[in-house]
């Protein structure tokens, strides 16, 4: 067990609300794509961040996972995880503006949230903590690259 500052606690509390509103605008992205890629993407998204947002759950709580058993939890849903790469060559250059709208708002997020990571970071005294809220900062940087990704591949970047 862990006793966290107020401080931290409150930062942890900002992260479960960020992760938590995240799930759920994956979610209605998914549902409101055209695209059935896009769809696939946002919905492997949603799944990593709720993984976010159970390691944050258990910091709360006063657990500090491990950081292999977080890692081994994320490498379970390997499988799950949305790969562009096999779908680079029958992208089609054409989009439409709706889902457009949504990877915009989508990647804005991820912009927020992986610099909210970034300064709660420097706020924890443990380091474990620290080394987990990285890590989750790291894949939210990696989920802006994929939206990116898809965006430029669809041709939604001039």
């Amino acid at each position: 067990m862990i006793n966290l500052t107020t401080k931290e606690r409150l930062l942890l509390e900002d992260a479960k609300s960020h992760e938590t509103l995240c799930v759920a605008k994956y979610k209605e992205h998914a549902e409101k794509a055209n695209c059935q890629e896009l769809k696939s993407l946002f919905n492997s998204l949603a799944q990593k961040e709720q993984q976010h947002l159970d390691t944050i759950n258990q910091i709360l709580n006063g657990i500090i996972p491990a950081m292999n058993q977080a890692q081994g939890q994320q490498s379970t849903n390997a499988q799950s995880q949305f790969d562009l790469s096999s779908l680079q060559s029958s992208a089609p250059i054409n989009y439409d503006e709706s889902d457009k709208l949504l990877c915009q708002d989508a990647l804005s997020t991820e912009k927020y949230v992986s610099s909210t990571y970034d300064t709660a970071i420097f706020e924890f005294k443990d380091k474990n903590i620290r080394q987990i809220l990285n890590h989750i900062q790291k894949e939210e940087q990696e989920h802006g690259e994929k939206i990116y990704n898809y965006m430029s591949q669809h041709g939604m970047y001039s």
